[in-house]
């Protein structure tokens, strides 16, 4: 099948996964901010490899509207994670609005580097929170089980990400993503939430 290939992959990507004072309590922004850090990485390392095994993106924006569902994806993992961690839903309440506060401020500056004119003015926050509220709601109708996402939650992910790319190979996007990239970007992200929740 084109597109997917079953090769181990390794992602060279920084991610922050342990706190300099272990002892100290962290605050739903801190760990919200280091979390939404990582996940952006995450995403981004996904869109280049994608990049890099054929798939099209044609502008920027493309690649950022790729990433939006990603880190969407994410911040729904985040918030299942930190129910089997038994944060009480006051604590995963301020952890999720933390992290999307931050991914959304990422994404708002992000689109404001890349739009000129009229675009460059629009609020992208909004756009951000707006997305990622319809997949938070979609997402919590899917199973997950033992920490990880089931398949027609990958599937999911998959073909939204498929709608914002490009044509080339367009039809493979979703395979891509549900059997390479959630499972690769899954074990460095669970490397990093594992410390920092």
């Amino acid at each position: 099948m084109v597109g997917v290939q079953n090769k181990e992959r390794i992602v060279k990507i920084r991610v922050k996964s342990k706190w300099n004072d272990k002892d100290r309590q962290r605050s739903a922004d801190e760990i919200g901010s280091a979390l939404g850090f990582n996940l952006w990485r995450i995403a981004g390392a996904n869109v280049l490899h994608m990049e890099n095994e054929g798939f099209q993106t044609d502008t920027y924006n493309m690649r950022l509207d790729v990433i939006a569902e990603l880190v969407a994806f994410f911040v729904h993992v985040v918030d299942r994670m930190s129910a089997d961690k038994d944060y009480s839903e006051e604590q995963r309440r301020e952890l999720i609005n933390a992290m999307a506060l931050n991914l959304a401020k990422t994404m708002h500056d992000n689109r404001r580097d890349v739009n000129e004119g009229e675009a460059k003015q629009a609020d992208f926050k909004a756009e951000f929170i707006s997305l990622l509220n319809q997949r938070m709601a979609e997402y919590s109708e899917f199973s997950f089980d033992e920490g990880e996402p089931g398949f027609q939650l990958r599937r999911r992910v998959g073909e939204y990400v498929m709608q914002k790319m490009g044509e080339k190979d367009n039809k493979w996007v979703t395979d891509q993503v549900m059997d390479i990239e959630i499972p690769d970007a899954l074990k460095t992200f669970k490397r990093v939430a594992r410390n920092l929740l």
